[in-house]
């Protein structure tokens, strides 16, 4: 019979509704986070509870849904530990499921495997859909690592998301979550400087992206994001800040393999000064907000009009 036992380690905006989904259609999950609160609300959908990481050490699957690598390192440390004095059981899988650095996580896969005693392995499975998608289990799932741990966490991510995709070795899917980000991060941007444009030169934003939605400029971006850049609404459903970090990701990547990226560079620059301006923990919508203020700064003696 399949176990079907996991832990699940952050349970904050994206982990909570995961770890929801996942109990929805079966799965044991024993949640831990640094808030008493957010794991309350996991034990009252029927979850249980881990005082620390390390009380996950005997379960096959463990999720890592924290902000970045470093925070991941740091809660799986006493973990680590506690395998190193006493191996887990054969094909135990850490599943990281947070954006990270591509080449990082494959460092932390080899210091998984070794401290484990060859027992556990590393999955990297980063996701794209933000809240919504996190809710309704729709989440795109973009997975890493060899393809018998991949199989093995394979059931609990279709749990999760519905596009499931194993993509090769260990930190693929953080590459593929890295170019997902700069296709996302420069057409957000790009569609806010067009709002911008448009309101300053007397075009309603509303009028603009329904039109552009029937052309070659339509995407999901535009679909997902435009409605929160025409309204100016900016609450959170991912914070802005973590864009900049993604499009690090990118710069590393393409600087291992040689791989000219303009655009990231300049949305990497445009989201850093996002978070200059204070705006980091808004939507990354916010970023029109960005924008304005930019234009602030450099606006002319006299704006001009193009529409009555």
């Amino acid at each position: 019979m399949e176990d079907n036992r996991a832990g699940f380690v952050g349970l904050g905006l994206m982990g909570k509704l995961m770890a929801a989904n996942a109990l929805a259609k079966g799965w044991h999950i024993t949640g831990w986070n640094r808030s008493e609160e957010a794991v309350a609300g996991l034990q009252a959908l029927g979850g249980a509870a881990a005082d620390q990481v390390a009380d996950l050490r005997n379960l096959p699957v463990i999720v890592f849904m924290l902000p970045d690598l470093p925070h991941i390192e740091e809660a799986a440390a006493e973990l680590l530990e506690c395998w190193k004095r006493e191996p887990p059981a054969p094909n135990t899988v850490l599943l990281v499921m947070s954006s990270v650095s591509p080449t990082g996580v494959q460092d932390f896969g080899r210091r998984v495997l070794e401290l484990s005693g060859g027992n556990a392995r590393v999955v990297d499975a980063p996701v794209s859909g933000g809240t919504n998608g996190a809710a309704d289990g729709t989440l795109a799932i973009m997975a890493g690592g060899d393809e018998p741990a991949f199989r093995r966490v394979e059931p609990l991510l279709r749990c999760m998301g519905t596009t499931v995709r194993h993509l090769g070795p260990l930190g693929t899917g953080s590459l593929a979550k890295a170019c997902n980000q700069l296709v996302v991060g420069t057409t957000t941007a790009a569609l806010a400087e067009a709002a911008e444009l448009a309101e300053r030169s007397g075009l309603a934003p509303a009028a603009l992206f329904d039109v552009l939605q029937g052309g070659l400029a339509g995407s999901r971006v535009l679909d997902v994001v435009g409605p929160r850049l025409v309204s100016k609404d900016y609450t959170p459903t991912g914070p802005a800040k973590f864009m900049r970090k993604d499009l690090a990701f990118v710069l590393d990547a393409a600087g291992v393999v040689g791989a000219a990226t303009p655009m990231a560079a300049a949305a990497t620059d445009l989201y850093a000064e996002l978070e200059r301006q204070g705006l980091g923990d808004q939507d990354l919508a916010v970023v029109r907000q960005a924008v304005s203020n930019l234009s602030h700064r450099a606006a002319p003696a006299a704006e001009g009009t193009y529409a009555p």
